[in-house]
């Protein structure tokens, strides 16, 4: 493992070599908007326009008819509403079973079913009250919290499943996964539509396929140094991806404080124990084959103690890992995954 002491932020055309001509002559196509409550940016090189915006705000209506809580009426809020079970389409079951496989891999440190104390302590689509919850709620609400308590039933319709909850309660959320999700179903559609270079951004969370025509290499993603405060970014290196995605999970911006006991309490919340508490792990970003398995990943090491990352990462090959933690003498360190080095372009 190597130390490092900065933190993946994306950056698109800041860290493009501009004055390159492009490869063939074929000009960026540059889109922005907002989605699933963040912006996205989608750069893209193709011979031919590609009409990219009524074709995302599609597949963002469908993210959010389908698997958005907070989106009233939504196939995943039926479920939540107390209803047994749920007849879903082929993008649901994917990300189902892509989110078990996590949960089982990480021994539960990612779980969607943590949703109802997401909600408690004030970060979900339900949670808006600014009370903390107390020991006993939390008690009361870990009943609900097991992913196993979901499960896939087989349906006669074509490319369809049940969502059946074994225990009523049982409240699931995956928005800890949602722009990681959406990340994925834009870069399907793009490669459907012929376009082998593209890079798609939403809310930070990448895929970068083919080249970046403008400098004849790889898609660049800046590291944005944590140190530095205000509106102003500041790099400190460059990480550089091809056919792959990246996300990350972070609890230095997004947190609040107890007014009645100045306790700090984070978004992310630990399904094994109900806390939301800070810990010694601060940030992590994960370079992944899709982003819905980077953005899961990167919750699950959010939540789990570093001791125990270290011990998970060593059983999967698949994922490159960056971890940013507060050491003993208060110092900000990374540790790295062996493989992540391939794709650091300059070191600090």
């Amino acid at each position: 493992m190597r130390y490092l002491s900065f933190l993946l932020f994306v950056v698109l055309a800041t860290v493009s070599c501009k004055n390159q001509t492009p490869e063939n002559d074929i000009q960026a196509q540059k889109f922005s908007g907002n989605a699933i409550g963040t912006y996205y940016n989608i750069t893209l090189f193709h011979e031919n326009e590609v009409a990219v915006e009524k074709s995302v705000d599609s597949i963002v209506e469908m993210f959010n008819t389908s698997m958005s809580t907070w989106r009233k009426g939504s196939l995943i809020n039926q479920l939540n509403n107390e209803v047994d079970s749920v007849l879903v389409g082929k993008p649901f079951k994917e990300v189902f079973e892509k989110a078990s496989d996590i949960y089982r891999k990480t021994d539960g440190y990612f779980d969607p079913t943590v949703g109802n104390l997401v909600n408690a302590y004030g970060f979900g689509a339900n949670g808006e009250q600014e009370k903390i919850p107390t020991e006993k709620e939390i008690d009361s609400l870990m009943r609900f919290v097991g992913f196993h308590n979901l499960s896939l039933v087989p349906s006669k319709i074509q490319d369809s499943v049940y969502i059946k909850k074994e225990k009523p309660g049982v409240y699931m959320d995956f928005n800890a996964i949602g722009k990681g999700t959406l990340v994925d179903y834009i870069a399907r559609w793009l490669t459907k539509q012929g376009v082998e270079n593209y890079l798609v951004d939403i809310g930070g969370e990448v895929y970068a396929k083919g080249k970046n025509l403008e400098r004849n290499g790889s898609w660049s993603v800046g590291i944005e140094d944590p140190k530095k405060k205000g509106n102003k970014t500041s790099y400190l290196s460059v990480v550089e991806l091809t056919d792959k995605a990246m996300a990350g999970s972070g609890n230095y911006r997004k947190f609040k404080i107890d007014s009645s006991s100045g306790q700090e309490y984070v978004h992310t919340v630990n399904p094994l124990t109900g806390k939301a508490q800070p810990s010694q792990v601060i940030g992590v970003n994960v370079i992944a084959s899709s982003c819905t398995l980077a953005d899961g990943y990167a919750t699950a090491f959010m939540a789990m103690p570093l001791e125990k990352s270290r011990i998970h990462l060593k059983n999967l090959p698949e994922i490159e890992v960056i971890i940013m933690y507060i050491d003993e003498n208060g110092m900000l360190r990374f540790e790295t995954t062996p493989g992540f080095k391939q794709y650091v372009k300059k070191a600090i």
